[in-house]
């Protein structure tokens, strides 16, 4: 998942539009957060652990002066989550320095540690002073440390010559002193999009963050394509030719309900989604109930389609985001409930649809139903506006590894059954791939069917702790990044 935002706009507050780009993009990333910005003489970055609102308040903003920056809010695919491996990831060269963050998940991350571990010596690379941290452990660092690299030739060169080695998901947005860059990989498979200020540009992940700062959507940035931005204006190259493959994930729960991806309106295909679970699998009931947020869209078409009252049946507290504090196993017991309580008015004596968008263990949906049969529920009946996830991802979602995955041993029946439910309905792949609006050839569905659209190596070289594994301390390129916050 993960958020990308870049923007190059002199004689605007870059920083804080970065910060509220990230704002807006939030949802994509809640372990950590960074900003780097340039001046057009030396990079700063700062970075921490936790959510945007967290990480940054406003004397560290009014502290970065610039007209470039580049943020990043972190899932984390590749690597733990710990501060080493928060971005945007930066290496100072004697030739420029780089600072990077990247959405996806790339699949060839152990070729890519070769090809760092036989770069020359790292003579090239400034010593900075830096405190001796652990260098990170993502793919990432090895990316940057691979673009960072390029004592006879410009970065936009390097890139170019870089980009078409790298395989697997990823929305690369990087910038040096001068300028900023963006490259999206050949499939598409995470989104990546353009947008116009009165006095620069803005690249980012979804367009719901160039909304949120008053920028236009200009267009999507294509799959293969780099773009590179500074005072010369803007320039596209095309590294790869296009084989789009956008993840359907995006349309079903990850990107926001106000994005809009390939042309289609995330929040119109969440309803049609409803509307296709409803005819596909309907049930007699009194009230249709979300499970926010992410079920609210596929909820509300199920309720138009079917003619059952939509209704609020759970509610969210809406300050919770994420604890970093973890209950006792006494808490755990008495069933602590940060997220969602049952409204019992609603609940108590109706026939209950849930509407939600994907069930991966079944823990989740289990903790629910029990609650709403407490809360006096008559019947439960789930319906999902996804089919069974029975495979991973290795493009940048983390799910859990297929032998977690409550569909991958149980049919659907036996599922309804083991997370306590009256009924189960998953909808056709069919019909959430017509929902979305795109040709099924140009979606990544490998969650739901195993195909997987660029081929995956061996299984040993896969995992997000592959580099905690495999990489030694003499990696290329272990600076850090200036006037940061370890």
């Amino acid at each position: 998942m993960c958020g990308v935002f870049g923007v190059w706009a002199p004689g605007e507050d870059v920083a804080k539009l970065t910060y509220f780009g990230l704002y807006a993009l939030q949802h994509r990333g809640q372990e950590s957060a960074g900003i780097s910005v340039s001046n057009g003489r030396q990079i700063l970055v700062y970075k921490d652990m936790g959510l945007v609102s967290q990480v940054f308040d406003e004397n560290t903003l009014e502290s970065f002066a610039g007209h470039l920056a580049v943020g990043h809010c972190r899932y984390s695919t590749t690597g733990a989550s710990t501060w080493q491996n928060a971005q945007p990831t930066f290496r100072p060269t004697e030739h420029g320095s780089i600072a990077l963050g990247h959405n996806g998940n790339l699949i060839n991350t152990a070729a890519l540690a070769e090809m760092v571990a036989d770069l020359p010596s790292d003579e090239g690379e400034l010593d900075i002073h830096a405190r001796n941290l652990e260098a990170e452990t993502n793919d990432t660092g090895l990316v940057t440390a691979l673009l960072a690299h390029h004592p006879d030739q410009s970065l936009e060169a390097r890139a170019l010559e870089l980009l078409p080695k790298v395989d697997g998901a990823f929305c690369f947005v990087f910038m040096n002193e001068d300028t900023l860059y963006a490259a999206r990989d050949p499939e598409g498979i995470r989104p990546l999009v353009l947008g116009r200020l009165d006095r620069g540009w803005v690249v980012a992940s979804e367009s719901a963050a160039l909304a949120t700062i008053g920028a236009s959507v200009v267009r999507e940035v294509e799959p293969g394509e780099l773009l590179v931005i500074n005072e010369g204006g803007l320039r596209s190259h095309k590294f790869a030719e296009p084989r789009r493959k956008g993840c359907v994930f995006e349309y079903v729960y990850l990107a926001r309900p106000d994005a809009t991806i390939a042309g289609r309106s995330v929040h119109e295909g969440r309803v049609e989604m409803g509307r296709r679970l409803a005819r596909e699998f309907p049930v007699e009931a009194d009230l249709v109930i979300p499970v926010p947020e992410s079920g609210t869209p596929a909820a509300s078409g199920y309720a138009l389609e079917s003619g059952i009252p939509f209704g609020q049946g759970f509610v969210k507290n809406a300050y919770v985001g994420r604890t970093f504090i973890q209950p006792s196993q006494t808490l755990r017991q008495l069933g602590i409930r940060l997220k969602l309580n049952a409204l019992e008015h609603m609940i108590r004596g109706k026939r209950i649809v849930v509407v939600d968008d994907s069930i991966v263990r079944g823990n989740t949906q289990r903790a629910q139903i029990r609650m709403l049969r407490e809360a006096g529920a008559a019947e439960v009946h789930v319906r999902i506006s996804s089919p069974p996830v029975k495979w991973p991802c290795f493009y940048g979602i983390d799910f859990a590894t297929r032998a977690e995955l409550i569909a991958n041993g149980l049919d659907v029946d036996e599922i309804a059954s083991s997370v306590g439910a009256d009924s189960l309905g998953y909808i056709s792949l069919e019909g959430m791939v017509e929902a979305t609006g795109q040709e099924q050839q140009s979606l990544c569905t490998a969650c739901f069917t195993g195909e997987y659209p660029i081929a995956l190596p061996d299984e040993n070289l896969l995992g997000k702790h592959l580099l905690e594994a495999t990489l030694t301390s003499n990696v290329h390129g272990e600076a850090l990044p200036v006037y940061n916050n370890p």
